[in-house]
């Protein structure tokens, strides 16, 4: 069957929900690949092992920004044209962007591997902890492409509607990595005991298998691969609407982890013991994202299918129900944090200084967990209605506007309260700005039906 723009009928609060149920699962299962890997590398000999691990997660995480990136321009360029009805200039460029993901994923391991033991030793790796990460990273990096590229068939199958398998296909990837690991890392019958590296090997066959399945989908179920030759003058100007996308989206991201890492920095002046509560606590904030997280993976498609679809009326009612889900449910998630932070963080840590500032943390921060996720659905809004810039800019106002500037100065005051305090009142004021704009921006969106002015003066130049 060919592919539906499912985001641009029915009711868009059933539609959004149905959507949220669907992907908890798998956006749960996405944390499952880290946490089966740590376990059971963990279980090796001595501490080298685990400390490897620690070394992949930046190297990891900074390439997976700039994939996300690229793959953002897929899915939302896509979304657009099902959205305007248009099949084959869909599948045009769903078949140009992977294969784009592809290429780049080439280039990604030629420089990472070519330059892995300069970069890790920057990090800080040394002896034998450093040829255990070149080990690791040599064979994640050689197999890249399966993960990103099932990455982005998930993504795609969202941005079509088919929330459920593409929740099922994460799943299946933790469940087959799972029960890999073990075999790859400690060995088994015929299979050679390879530690570390059997769990990039363990990823990179579980990976492989979702891709294979995800493809498959996209090709015969919505019709969005084709296999036909495509010229460059069709493939080249595919690139560049993509490119226009990835670019922003590529910088926002690459934002939250550099603010990321300049927060820890300060946090670390401190002590250790701040560094360790906080690190404790932010994995209790990341629990209460789950479900707006969910239902944020199929915003942007949502939009970007009824802006092509020249629906804008459902575009600002979806920004409404969007907003007010994050606000109530992260609200909700404040309360109790606040009412119940002494119960929760003792199953955390069995220091009490470490329960204290992790319960002053929960206590402080997550009055500002709604305006976190307002602040990221406004960026989506705007890529969803073609200004993908926007979003970028949002994120950097939140890192480098707020967030750095506040907590530079209560370590000018030596406040870990202050640094709380800090990092509160960058997400109410960022998501405040956010809000606005994007509430501005769509209200600004003509009647349904009308031909926006800038898609207007876009088609114009492109003709």
């Amino acid at each position: 069957m060919k592919s539906k723009a499912a985001y641009t009928q029915g009711s868009i609060r059933q539609i959004m929900c149905k959507t949220a149920l669907a992907m908890v699962a798998g956006t749960l299962a996405l944390s499952g690949y880290n946490l089966a890997d740590t376990y059971f590398v963990g279980r090796l000999p001595g501490s080298s092992p685990l400390a490897a691990m620690g070394f992949t997660f930046p190297a990891i995480m900074l390439v997976g920004c700039l994939f996300r990136g690229l793959i953002v321009g897929v899915m939302t360029t896509a979304a657009q044209a099902i959205g305007a009805k248009k099949q084959k200039r869909a599948a045009r460029l769903v078949t140009c962007g992977l294969l784009m993901v592809f290429l780049f994923s080439i280039i990604m391991a030629i420089l990472g591997i070519s330059t892995g033991h300069i970069v890790f030793q920057l990090f800080g790796a040394r002896g034998d902890t450093l040829e255990l990460v070149k080990g690791y990273m040599n064979i994640w990096y050689f197999g890249c492409a399966t993960g990103f590229l099932a990455m982005a068939g998930n993504d795609l199958l969202i941005a079509v509607g088919d929330s459920k398998m593409a929740s099922c296909m994460m799943i299946l990837g933790m469940v087959i990595n799972v029960i890999l690991d073990p075999l790859f890392i400690f060995g088994w019958q015929f299979i050679p005991a390879m530690g570390i590296r059997g769990a990039a090997v363990a990823t990179i066959i579980s990976q492989c298998i979702s891709t294979v399945i995800v493809l498959t989908l996209l090709q015969r179920r919505h019709k969005l691969l084709t296999w036909q030759k495509i010229p460059f003058d069709v493939l080249f100007p595919a690139w560049q609407h993509m490119i226009r996308y990835a670019i922003p989206a590529c910088i926002g991201m690459l934002m939250i982890p550099l603010g990321s890492s300049i927060l820890t920095r300060i946090t670390a002046e401190f002590g250790d013991v701040a560094v360790a509560a906080t690190a404790a606590a932010g994995r209790l904030e990341m629990v209460a994202f789950v479900v707006p997280m969910s239902l944020g993976m199929s915003l942007m498609p949502f939009v970007a299918q009824n802006y092509g679809a020249k629906l804008y009326d459902r575009i600002r009612e979806g920004r409404r129900f969007a907003m007010r889900f994050a606000f109530v449910f992260l609200t909700g998630a404040a309360v109790i944090y606040t009412l119940f932070a002494d119960h929760i963080v003792v199953h955390f840590s069995t220091v009490p200084e470490v329960q204290k500032l992790m319960a002053e943390y929960l206590r402080i921060v997550s009055w500002g967990l709604a305006g976190v996720e307002m602040h990221r659905f406004s960026g989506f809004f705007y890529t969803g209605c073609g200004r993908p810039s926007m979003g970028a800019f949002l994120n950097g106002m939140r890192m480098i506007g707020f967030l750095v500037p506040l907590s530079l100065l209560a370590l000018y005051f030596h406040s870990l309260t202050g640094l709380f305090v800090a990092r509160l009142v960058t997400d109410v004021v960022s998501c405040i700005i956010a809000y606005t704009l994007a509430r501005r921006m769509t209200q600004r969106l003509p009647a349904d039906g009308e031909v926006h002015l800038t898609v207007k003066t876009a088609s114009k130049s492109a003709a």
